[in-house]
């Protein structure tokens, strides 16, 4: 006897062993590396750590753990890892049973979720490059296919899945290290019900790069959505925005000389984010006010300045003016004058030159950054679950990494103490998440040096005293504040500090490395030299106040510049906080939502610089190591015991080694661990049995548990060879009495087959009745999926055999029937559209069938039916046609073919109308039956335009919507309709209500139409039927 778990040893491929589970992946772990970094024996070791890290890389197994910590290494290429059929192995799976792999992680944190109805977050770092965003994308996608599914959570799901191309649209770049940066951090709550299915979502976005709107370094991109518009708008969009399709034509997207990038399609890309737009519900009006700011501020980049003799701004006659203001876009202001007098001075001081340029780029960076804004908020929108029900939630934080560039500033500053401060979160955890399992199972908890980065935190936001506050003091004071006396504040508060170094506070060693602008902070990861250029505008980030009152203006048509800065804003005396500031409150807040939920992480590390697939960096890799805190993680979840496993999946793997645990243990699993461990001879300083689980302290003991399992299992196999024989022998006997059963039932079915077959044209017998029931069957089946969809594929009707005859025949006349009526109906809801509401006796046409012509070919003379059934007939109907001079009534047959409508006397054809040169229809809104065909009349040789009376009047418009297309050329008017009887010569057509209808021709030369007040027309109506 064996259990199943030994017995697939036997009979799997030695790889497929090797992927089992992590204890299983020791026995190659020379050559695959370990896939938790917590059973290195040399776990302090960075080269250790390293050289796993680099052996899983070169075998492609690009994710490794640190306990429940993912470590997820980019490939720079496609790995067959990420399918539909892999998305279903790691369903419902434990965590450790698999190889190391994102779905891994998002499964756990969705079934621990419902297990046990609390609130969870997934924190996604590391650096730009480094996968961030398709490891996000890879966890959505994965809850998309594992959630359950209906209607309405497919829409929820959709929308959480396409909000990622719009945000990236917006808000991510091309730099020099990736060319899909997001230039902002975000964090999504997904919202589940009881059952695990999404039922909403809320997005938080931090520290949007404003400046990159404005200003690119050599070899980078402005946002995605300028390339987008330019490259991929339609042409109709283009000349509506006053764009033109070349990059190169605007001042903001070719400063850092990169607008083409060959792995990136701005034109499919364009056409994800439109469709993206309408599924996350956005409206037509939405989507043109939009793309009319994105246009607006390519037009505000364009606009250059000159300089008059006193050496102040003025703007020459430039035409992005009109765009920004008087043009489609009109998001700024419909005042041309009072913009360009805003953007040359401030109130009453004119501005210079740099001035004014400084001006124009604030406003377009508040008009962008502000515009996210609102999209965010737009998506949150879309996104709100309107259930006030309580809902558990799954947090997504794909924030930006630790940033060290050859020239550090401002938005470094802020992404770097945005790492710190998540930095001192996450070792709290960790170490709080390490020590509540210890209390949870029993076992003494031992205190666990490591970095407290809090003194580099204090050093940032101490109140007074860090360096936020020195930044805000310099920006909010008044007198000639500059970067420079920033720095000689900061050297006056903070000197002495042992993180914090200046030019000035160096020693003379030191002192070579820094400008004397810079000043250099010791981070938990590593020194960073920023300099302090710049740092007072960027953090100010403010609108000249006039500027910003054009913006708003209260005049702007674009509801979106209207809601982005609001009438009452400027008016406020209130100096809104500096960015540094409400990006510390940002991170305040981010903080306390994050210390509610229970924490789960993926780091991602970029090998190279390149994007080159299969190159590990020692050195690069080594920096991000270092920088994402994972040897201190590690150190962390090594300081007490190195692995852990619940009894039951412990005892499972491992009870062949001990006589007394195998094949089968009748007690309960902590027994049995223990009995196992006992005759394996664990020393007491290398274990600990809690609660639920066994806690081993090291790797070593694991590894040597492990090689004796390997070497049992092949003992094992040598002596069940015998018995293996026989189970083999029994199976393939079942299987050959199953395959004879089998074929003897299939010939006796093909012989009762071709016996029905051969008297098949008999009466209903024996031999024949399961072969006719059959044959209906079948035919029926397949006249099911091959009915006519409409009237015109009557000829499509399935051929019945003779036995089916009778019932094709019933069947064929109740399918027709049930068309026509179906396509009278859409015939009344097109009149409906028309003329419910509009006119006056369209009521009494309702209950009036509608037929597929009034005139049959029959009735139609022979010489016209010649001269036009090549256009095929589609309508015709006798009709009244009152001459265009004198009004004199004819009776004529009006005929509509596919390309034209014909008004024909008996054998002559008295006028062809081209489709293409019918203007208009024009009826009253009384009861009469008159219509008015408005043509194109250029040459006088042409007739004019047609007056008709027609008592199928609401069949024959309708007719005509459908040949032509044209259902929005028919028009209702009221008292005259004007009508061209040849060029330059006008007629006129007056209607009124009236005691009883009359047609004639009145003093004024008008023709009078004269129709019974709706009442009475009514009511004579009913009394005619």
């Amino acid at each position: 006897r064996f259990s199943s778990n030994v017995y697939s040893c036997f009979v799997m491929a030695p790889h497929a062993v090797i992927l089992r589970n992590m204890e299983a992946s020791l026995t190659a772990r020379d050559r695959v590396g370990i896939q938790d970094f917590v059973l290195l024996d040399a776990y302090t070791s960075e080269s250790a750590f390293l050289d796993n890290l680099r052996k899983r890389f070169h075998e492609n197994l690009i994710y490794t753990y640190i306990g429940t910590l993912l470590v997820s290494v980019n490939p720079y290429k496609e790995l067959d890892i990420y399918s539909k059929k892999q998305m279903d192995t790691y369903m419902g799976v434990n965590f450790f049973e698999l190889p190391p792999h994102i779905y891994a992680l998002a499964d756990n944190v969705f079934r621990t979720m419902l297990t046990e109805f609390n609130n969870h977050f997934i924190l996604i770092s590391g650096e730009s490059g480094a996968g961030k965003t398709e490891a996000s994308k890879k966890i959505l996608q994965f809850y998309a296919v594992s959630c359950p599914s209906t209607k309405l959570l497919n829409n929820v799901r959709d929308r959480l899945l396409l909000s990622n191309p719009v945000l990236e649209a917006f808000g991510n770049a091309k730099t020099l290290k990736n060319d899909n940066s997001s230039r902002f951090g975000k964090y999504m709550d997904i919202q589940f019900d009881h059952q695990g299915g999404a039922v909403g979502g809320h997005i938080l976005s931090y520290l949007l790069e404003k400046s990159r709107v404005v200003h690119q370094n050599h070899g980078e991109r402005n946002f995605h959505i300028f390339y987008q518009l330019v490259e991929g708008g339609e042409d109709e969009l283009l000349r509506w925005l006053g764009l033109q399709r070349n990059c190169q034509l605007y001042s903001y997207l070719v400063q850092g000389d990169c607008a083409k990038v060959s792995s990136v399609n701005d034109k499919s890309d364009w056409r994800t984010v439109q469709k993206a737009l309408s599924v996350v519900d956005f409206s037509e009006n939405d989507i043109e006010h939009l793309f009319g700011i994105i246009a607006s501020v390519l037009h505000l980049g364009n606009v250059k300045f000159g300089a008059d003799p006193r050496g102040y701004a003025i703007l020459n006659n430039n035409p992005e003016m009109h765009w920004l203001s008087k043009g489609c876009t009109d998001t700024l202001a419909n005042n041309q004058y009072k913009l360009r007098s805003a953007l040359e001075s401030d109130l009453f001081t004119p501005f210079t030159v740099d001035h004014a340029v400084y001006a124009r780029d604030a406003l377009a960076k508040a008009i962008y950054g502000r515009t996210f804004n609102w999209l965010v908020n737009k998506i949150n929108e879309s996104l709100a679950n309107k259930d006030s029900s309580r809902k558990t939630v799954i947090g997504l934080l794909d924030i930006y990494g630790f940033e060290v560039f050859h020239v550090n500033s401002f938005e470094q500053f802020c992404i770097n103490y945005c790492n710190e401060k998540l930095q001192q979160l996450f070792i709290q955890l960790t170490l709080k998440s390490e020590q509540e399992e210890y209390e949870m199972e029993g076992i003494e908890w031992e205190p666990v040096p490591y970095f407290n980065n809090k003194i580099i935190c204090d050093l940032v936001e101490e109140k007074h005293r860090g360096i936020i506050s020195v930044l805000d003091e310099e920006c909010l004071r008044p007198g000639e504040a500059t970067d420079l006396t920033f720095l000689e504040k900061m050297e006056e508060k903070m000197g002495g500090h042992p993180h914090f170094v200046t030019h000035k506070l160096a020693d003379q060693k030191t002192r070579k490395t820094l400008e004397r602008g810079d000043f250099r902070l010791l981070h938990y990861a590593g020194e960073v030299t920023y300099c302090v250029v710049g740092f007072l505008d960027k953090n100010n980030d403010l609108l000249y106040r006039n500027v910003k009152e054009v913006s708003v203006m209260r005049q702007s048509k674009n509801s979106i510049i209207k809601h982005c800065f609001p009438s009452t804003e400027p008016d406020s005396k209130k100096r809104p906080e500096t960015v540094v500031t409400q990006f510390k409150s940002s991170l305040v807040g981010l903080t306390e939502i994050l210390m509610s939920k229970e924490p789960w992480y993926v780091r991602c590390i970029k090998p190279n610089e390149g994007k080159q697939p299969g190159r590990f960096d020692d050195v690069l890799v080594r920096h991000q190591v270092k920088y994402l805190g994972l040897m201190e993680h590690l150190r962390v979840r090594r300081a007490g015991f190195a692995y852990r496993r619940r009894y039951e999946i412990f005892l499972q793997r491992y009870k062949p080694l001990c006589p007394d645990t195998w094949p089968n243990w009748k007690g309960t699993a902590a027994e049995g661990v223990q009995r196992l461990i006992k005759h394996l001879g664990y020393k007491p300083n290398e274990y600990k049995m809690g609660r639920t689980k066994i806690f081993i302290r090291h790797p070593r003991t694991l590894f040597a548990t492990e090689d004796a399992f390997e070497v049992c299992k092949h003992e094992l196999g040598g002596s069940c060879s015998e018995h293996l024989a026989v189970i083999e022998t029994c199976w393939r006997g079942l299987m050959a009495r199953k395959e004879r059963e089998r074929r003897a039932w299939a010939v006796k079915v093909i012989k009762k087959f071709i016996k029905g077959f051969m008297t098949r044209n008999q009466p209903a017998c024996v031999d024949n009745s399961e072969y006719l029931a059959f044959v209906r069957q079948n035919y029926l089946s397949r006249l099911k999926d091959n009915l006519p969809k409409t009237l015109l594929d009557k000829n499509n009707w399935l051929t019945p055999p003779p036995i089916m005859q009778e019932t094709s025949g019933v069947l064929g006349v109740g399918k027709k029937s049930k068309l026509i009526y179906l396509y009278n109906l859409q015939l009344k809801l097109l009149t409906s559209s028309m003329f419910k509401g509009k006119k006056e006796n369209y009521p009494f046409s309702v209950c009036r069938p509608f037929l597929d012509t009034r005139i049959s070919e029959d009735d139609i003379n022979v010489k016209v039916l010649q001269m036009i059934q090549h256009e095929r007939i589609k309508y015709s109907v006798p009709v009244v046609k009152y001459d265009r001079n004198g009004f004199r009534p004819r009776l004529r047959q009006l005929i509509f073919t596919q390309a034209a409508a014909y008004l024909v006397e008996e054998a002559k054809i008295k006028q062809r109308i081209d489709y293409s040169s019918l203007k208009g229809v024009s009826v009253s809104n009384l009861s009469d039956n008159f219509l008015i065909l408005h043509v194109t009349c250029d040459d006088i040789k042409q007739k004019g335009d047609l007056v008709l009376q027609c008592d199928y009047l609401f069949e024959a418009l309708t007719k005509l919507s459908l040949v032509t297309s044209k259902q929005s050329c028919i028009k209702v008017v009221q008292g005259s309709v004007r009508f061209d009887i040849q060029p330059g010569r006008e007629g006129f057509v007056d209607f009124k209500s009236g005691q009883e209808s009359m047609v004639y021709r009145a003093k004024n030369g008008h023709l009078m139409v004269v129709s019974m007040e709706f009442k009475k027309y009514v009511h004579f109506s009913w009394q005619f039927q």
